[in-house]
């Protein structure tokens, strides 16, 4: 979603306008950042597919990538509860805490290997 965002930050046409009808609000909020969230939007994907890439290969790095991105957005869906009071956000909460927890169960944590980048 973080890409799809970004390019529809990126190139706005009538086929990617349909996808601002799941958060009409989000529209208007990236607008006001300007250039700002096209970057953190790219941001946000080339993490999540750095994170995802981690876990397919097994690194530990990846499963360390994804544990902090779940993380950040439970203190984000937290943030957002409290200071816009959209209650709606807090379902993410249990689910990326169900997702940390399988990833650091005992036969999870012992398929991720150190892959370290030889020098």
């Amino acid at each position: 979603m973080a890409g799809t965002t970004c390019l529809a930050l990126l190139f706005p046409s009538s086929e990617r306008e349909v996808m601002w009808r799941l958060n009409p609000e989000a529209r208007p909020a990236f607008q006001a950042m300007g250039s700002w969230a096209i970057l953190l939007m790219f941001s946000v994907a080339t993490a999540c597919a750095m994170a995802a890439t981690g876990l397919w290969i097994r690194a530990r790095w990846g499963q360390r990538l994804a544990i902090t991105i779940l993380l950040v957005n439970i203190a984000s869906d937290m943030g957002n509860a409290i200071v816009r009071g959209d209650l709606r956000t807090l379902i993410g909460i249990p689910i990326a805490t169900a997702m940390i927890w399988y990833l650091l169960t005992p036969g999870i944590r012992r398929n991720f290997v150190s892959k370290e980048v030889a020098p």
